[in-house]
């Protein structure tokens, strides 16, 4: 895919899910606080937890929908809080169960997650014999709130203290006798200690110092306060200052005015010291807290003013967009007294607007706004030109926005923030409205280049942003003017832009804009066909949306110069190429116009060796090409890749027959040349482009000396492209040496050719990937001519090959890359099969080209491939094997040789679900239950059980989990034992260990055979197979496989996996002693990991299984007790000696 666009999350139109969380929440808070849980217990508790967590989470995006739901949900869970805390400090006997406890607070913090603090501690309980309680509980020297662990209960209390402590009542009520004050300082000393941490406890003491400085009873001890943060500043300790910053955020915010002015100069020095402070500097969120506490403290200097009017909406009476009264003009109280301070807080926030980080930015932005929002309106105007100089910072005369430094992004990003927040707020002047609307267009397409990536998209989103404000608040004559541009350009963007993001905020914008002016020429039309959702897939925008607005002759303009100065100029070739597209879709409104005036750039472009523009323009024109043969060389060069991959896609586009039969006397002479070097590049993009011109000359001239030249050069990169150019020459035109063309390919993908040289070992993945899809293509052209009936030879090599393809397994660091060619040799063999049956009346030989042995064997690899691990490889082996099983049977002699085996079984399973071109073989879920039922089909039972072997070995839980409990399940309905033709579980052992024996070297083999028995074994799926006598047999050869050179094997998950087997093997009487004299060999093992897990295995089975013998403590004391990691290989021998003599004592007693 081209594009990572964003996948819209579920919207829910009310809280679904209440009454099962209701429920849930209803059985955690049934249980006992003061008691440990049971393992089962715990168990339950938590996936009682993890249901209310999952569900929470689903409403992340819309928590308002739990609003009418909250007082119900919450009251509850902080009643239970408080009762167990007032039976804690009421009775010091009683304990509590921290993990039940800390699930309780888990459980409010994820409250508080969703919906904010404020919200959620509304519904905390706030008697006044609350504020002992919750001291007391929290101030307990042995409590809960005491265990590291417990973050989310320190917290939840925290906050519960700071609603307490606003009840109207002096604290010196609380006091006990002779302790005056006691109670005030159990809280400030409680919220003091956890200022300085980490985690969340210190915004929750932050919040409850900020109340409790602010109550009339304690406001005295804050100067004492003040003093201490200026020494903890001072001393630059980070997490203490960040929690003194964030007390006096909150107290600035919310305190009274007259206490902030009182505070005003301390205030001012501390935020001084830590500007002066490299190492608080250094922190963002102390910068950010600063910036804060500056703007707080500049709006508790200035009055507030009264709101003016700033937009008068559309009246209904005639329809039309009225004037907003802006509120610019009149006396608006210039006389107000600006306090010295406040040109200092200002100068600050100016310099954090330009902050490096966007939260310290944003911060200082909305800081800006609302100081100007108190501030005379010539003052606010001043703050606006202020603002617009800061685009100017990093510009130079004549440059563009392309040609700033990465460091301007910051500058930009917070000069767009605050202009959206002055604009909001109607502050900008009709005088600065033209140069701040100038600044804005270019801010639309800042886009710098930096390394692999670019930076820009959060300016062109805040340029977005002040737009849409300025719908908002400018009035409607006022704006005209600029109407026309702002249009074109917030069309282009939200069209052309690289980030779905910025097209939406574009497209939002020119809506506001549509809806509260209506300038926008054609609004709501161009609106239609670019909204939110239009807009979301970038491919859709850019050639379906965007041809759309053309149609508009308004907008066509500004859209194609936007393609050709930007868009096909981009740095990220997949928008150069969309670019590329949609300028041709736009140009066809009206060819004979637009053609000719969009070949005047890239003509200038070639004409002057501007190789960066000349990329793009490749791809859009075809005119002028002959003008580029001086400079082939700078095309040909190797970096040049992207140029030169362009030239083959328009050799491929604009080819005709002329300039192919004129040779040299071309108007392009230098086309094959071109072509010839595009299929010798090493990148696989320019390879098939070059592939793709010479398939246009195929459809015009016979290529077969081209082929044969090809053939002759060995050079790896062209032995890549050569299987993707044979198969795509047009061989209904000429035949371009077919017969050599079929042996070329079937020869480059035989598995059994030796790699001659490092760079063919080093592409063989990419050879077969390639060549391998192209044989079945040349085949559809063979058997369109049945003039010509195939060649018996040729048909069952093609088919060896291909059936050889589907054993490639090979691996490296892109992850299992033969999948890719085992894909396509599905494909090309059903197509095979598909074509055969087809014309079969017309092939006297049919018997021959395709046995019915051979064809079997062939369904039977395909079932294989259906049921192994990976989800696309099932999708393709499914689709393919349903229309196999759709086939009519060929007209030939003998026809039901040629059914598939257990039709009606599989007709039964796979059909009725599947549409006529879908399936479901990608869902496990759906898949292995019916899959495993194919294991009653003789003749194809064991690839099928082979796929299914490395689906129950695999790590990915969506395969594993059903294709282990689908296996297990089926195997328990198979008797112990059957007669010839039926299946059991003997006959199914005896298969698997048939398979292991016969790759016994190979781990990707064993392994996968010893999971499944320990799969089958732990979930007690064989329990009577001894009873056979094949059964009793293959659990000997089981031992054998998993005991053999035990002591010598590398591979640490086989030597697991065989313990696993021999420890398993223990509940069954029959092999029990053998099995326990091996476990000495696990458990001296020479990896210390082995031995160890040995161990732990070990203890789990006997714990947990019915051995028919009880395993007495001292076997547990060996287990538990004995250092099986230790590197004192003598003690780990007897340890285990002592061990294996203990559990055979055990077995015979």
């Amino acid at each position: 895919m081209d594009d990572p666009e964003l996948i819209e999350g579920k919207q829910f139109a009310s809280f679904e899910r209440y009454g099962d969380f209701a429920s849930a929440q209803s059985a955690l808070l049934a249980v006992d606080l003061s008691s440990e849980p049971s393992r089962q217990d715990n168990g339950t508790e938590v996936e009682l937890m993890r249901k209310l967590t999952t569900i929470l989470g689903e409403y992340q995006e819309q928590s308002y929908l739990l609003d009418p739901y909250l007082e119900n949900l919450v009251v509850p869970v902080a009643e239970c809080l408080r009762v167990h805390a007032r039976t804690r400090t009421s009775d010091p006997a009683s304990k509590s169960s921290i993990v039940r406890l800390g699930r309780l607070a888990e459980l409010l913090y994820n409250y508080i997650k969703l919906r904010g603090y404020k919200t959620i501690t509304s519904f905390f309980p706030h008697e006044i014999a609350d504020v002992t309680i919750a001291i007391e509980f929290m101030r307990l020297p042995d409590g809960p709130s005491a265990e590291p662990s417990q973050w989310t209960l320190r917290y939840v209390v925290l906050l519960w203290l700071s609603l307490v402590c606003r009840i109207p009542f002096d604290l010196d009520q609380f006091d006990e006798d002779g302790q005056i004050g006691g109670t005030a300082s159990a809280l400030e000393s409680t919220a003091m200690k956890y200022l300085g941490k980490a985690g969340l406890e210190r915004e929750g003491a932050a919040i409850l110092l900020s109340r409790f400085y602010m109550r009339k009873d304690t406001k005295q001890r804050f100067k004492t306060f003040l003093q201490w943060s200026s020494s903890v500043i001072n001393s630059t300790d980070v997490l203490q200052s960040l929690g003194v910053l964030q007390v006096l955020c909150e107290f600035v915010k919310s305190g009274a005015p007259e206490d902030t002015q009182a505070a005003a100069q301390a205030l001012m020095e501390m935020s001084e010291t830590i500007n002066d402070s490299e190492t608080l500097t250094e922190n963002t969120l102390v910068r950010k807290y600063r910036t804060k506490l500056l703007s707080r403290i500049g709006l508790r200097l200035l009055l507030p003013r009264p709101r003016l009017s700033r937009v008068q909406l559309r009246t209904l009476n005639d329809g039309s967009n009225q004037d907003s009264s802006g509120r610019h003009g009149g006396d608006d109280g210039n006389e107000i007294d600006v306090p010295e301070e406040l040109e200092v807080i200002l100068d600050a926030l100016f310099k954090a607007v330009q902050d490096r980080d966007t939260v310290v930015r944003w911060s200082a932005a909305k800081g800006i706004g609302r100081l100007s929002e108190r501030l005379p309106s010539d003052f606010a105007g001043q703050v606006m030109e202020n603002i617009l100089r800061f685009f100017s910072i990093h510009t130079v005369a004549g440059a563009t926005v392309y040609d700033m430094p990465s460091i301007a992004e910051a500058t930009w990003h917070g000069a767009c923030l605050a202009s959206a927040e002055m604009a909001r707020r109607a502050l900008v002047p009709p005088t600065l409205l033209p140069n701040l609307l100038d600044w804005l267009s270019q801010a639309l397409y800042f886009d710098i280049r930096k390394g692999a990536h670019s930076v820009g998209s959060n300016v062109r989103d805040a340029a977005a942003y002040v737009i849409w404000a300025l719908a908002r608040s400018q009035d409607r004559s006022g704006f005209s003017p600029h109407a026309s541009k702002l249009a074109e350009k917030l069309v282009a963007v939200s069209l052309f832009d690289r980030d779905v993001s910025i097209r939406r905020a574009a497209s939002a914008a020119f809506q506001e804009h549509v809806g509260r002016m209506g300038l926008f020429a054609h609004g709501i039309d161009v609106l239609r066909k670019t909204d939110f959702y239009s807009v979301s897939i970038r491919r859709n925008a850019i050639l379906t949306a965007a041809p759309q607005v053309a149609e508009h002759e308004e907008y066509r303009p500004a859209l194609l110069d936007h393609l050709m100065s930007i868009t096909l100029r981009h740095w990220d070739v997949v928008m150069r190429q969309l670019g590329a597209k949609s300028l041709r879709l736009i140009c066809e409104i009206n060819l004979d116009k637009l053609g000719p005036a969009m070949h005047t750039t890239p003509s200038e472009c070639l004409a002057n060796e501007k190789i960066i523009a000349l990329k793009p323009h490749l791809q859009g024109a075809a005119a002028h090409f002959g003008r580029c043969g001086n400079h082939s060389r700078c095309f040909l060069a190797p970096r040049n890749e992207q140029i030169l991959g362009a030239i083959c896609s328009l050799i491929a586009a604009s080819i005709t027959r002329e300039e192919v039969e004129s040779e040299n006397t071309s108007s392009v002479p230098n086309w094959r040349k071109f072509a010839d070097q595009g299929l010798h590049h090493r990148s696989s993009d320019v390879r098939e482009a070059g592939a793709a011109a010479l398939a246009a000359v195929s459809s015009l001239t016979d290529c077969s000396s081209a082929v044969q030249r090809y053939f002759k050069r060995g050079l790896p990169p062209l032995q890549q492209s050569l299987g993707y150019l044979l198969g795509v020459l047009d061989y209904h035109a000429h035949p371009h040496g077919l017969s050599e063309v079929v042996e070329c390919l079937l020869d480059n993908v035989s598995m059994e050719l030796p790699c001659h040289s490092e760079s063919r070992r080093s592409c063989s993945s990419e050879l077969r990937t390639t060549l391998v899809p192209c044989p079945h293509r040349v085949r559809i052209e063979i058997s369109s001519q049945f003039n010509r009936p195939p060649s018996r030879t040729h048909v069952r090599a093609l088919v060896d090959a291909l059936d050889n393809g589907l054993d490639d397994y090979t691996t490296d660091e892109r992850g299992d890359v033969g999948s890719w060619i085992r894909i396509a040799c599905i494909q090309g063999l059903t197509s095979i099969i598909e074509t055969l049956f087809v014309v079969s009346k017309n092939l006297p030989n049919f018997a021959s080209i395709l046995p019915a042995h051979r064809y079997h064997h062939i369904v039977g690899r395909v079932l294989r491939q259906g049921v192994e691990r990976l989800d696309n490889v099932r999708q393709i082996a499914g689709e393919s094997f349903t229309r196999i099983l759709r086939l009519s049977l060929p007209s030939v002699e003998d026809a039901e040789c040629w059914r598939v085996r257990g039709e009606d079984l599989a007709r039964e399973l796979f059909l009725p679900d599947c549409r006529e071109n879908e399936t479901n073989w990608n869902n496990g879920e759906w898949l292995f239950p019916k899959a495993v039922r194919l294991l009653e089909i003789p003749e194809y039972r064991k690839p099928i059980l082979t796929g299914l072997v490395l689906s129950v070995s695999t790590r990915t839980n969506s395969t594993q989990r059903p294709a282990s409990s689908s296996l297990a399940a089926y195997v328990r309905t198979l008797p112990v034992s059957s007669d010839r033709d039926g299946y059991s579980q003997a006959s199914l052992a005896r298969d698997l260990i048939e398979y292991g024996l016969k790759h016994l070297t190979s781990n990707n083999v064993v392994v996968p055979v010893l999971q499944t028995f320990n799969m089958l074994l732990e979930g007690d799926a064989v329990p009577r197979l001894p009873e056979s006598g094949t059964g009793a047999a293959c659990m000997e050869s089981l031992i054998s496989i998993a005991t053999k050179n035990v002591s010598r094997l590398k591979n640490v998950q086989r030597v697991h996996e065989s313990m696993k087997i021999v420890v398993n093997l223990l509940t069954f009487p029959s092999v029990a002693k053998t099995c326990l004299s091996k476990i000495a060999d696990f458990l001296v093992h020479p990896y210390p990991r082995v031995r160890s897990g040995t161990a732990e295995y070990l203890y789990l089975v006997l714990q947990s299984r019915d051995l028919g013998w009880e395993p007495d403590d001292k076997v547990e004391e060996l287990l538990l007790e004995t250092g099986w990691s230790s590197t004192d290989v003598e003690e780990v021998k007897e340890a285990a000696q002592a061990l294996v003599k203990e559990l055979a004592s055990n077995m015979e007693g």
